[in-house]
């Protein structure tokens, strides 16, 4: 099996799951930086990249833009439908694509991708889908460093 596009959830997987708010009621995210590095080495070696989240917010989509990935699709809960639309456009099939996700609105596209994974502290919903890759580092804490490491490793041609 050869990847072609990588996909990832952004809370708890880009990020450590918290969601900071000011008493003015600015947000704030945690990004991890090993992480946006493990994305673009994937895309300099071919790969195309995108993020799918139920969440919708500036801070995301300033994390795409400066990462520079192929998809950003946010307040989406039909993640598999988004994860098809790309692979429409792409002409990749989900067989050929790696997904990172650790929450319940993620268990439809893991169990459809070709290779999944969840950080160390996904919930246990997701670490029991069939053939998931766990994951030693925690959500925001370089797991998409080690998913997109391994992928290198393993599954470029």
């Amino acid at each position: 099996m050869t990847i072609k596009l990588f996909l990832t959830d952004v809370d708890g997987v880009l990020t450590d799951a918290g969601m900071y708010y000011t008493e003015s009621g600015d947000e704030f995210k945690k990004f991890n930086t090993h992480d946006g590095m493990g994305i673009r080495l994937l895309m300099q070696r071919g790969v195309k990249t995108g993020f799918i989240t139920s969440e919708s917010t500036r801070i995301v989509e300033r994390r795409a833009a400066k990462l520079k990935i192929d998809y950003l699709y946010q307040g989406t809960w039909k993640k598999l439908d988004a994860a098809r639309e790309i692979c429409a456009k792409e002409n990749i099939s989900l067989a050929e694509t790696a997904y990172i996700g650790d929450d319940v609105n993620c268990l439809e596209l893991l169990s459809h991708v070709g290779l999944a994974a969840c950080p160390a502290n996904a919930l246990p919903k997701i670490m029991a889908i069939p053939n998931i890759i766990h994951l030693e580092k925690r959500g925001g804490e370089g797991a998409v460093r080690e998913f997109a490491e391994l992928i290198m490793e393993r599954y470029l041609a």
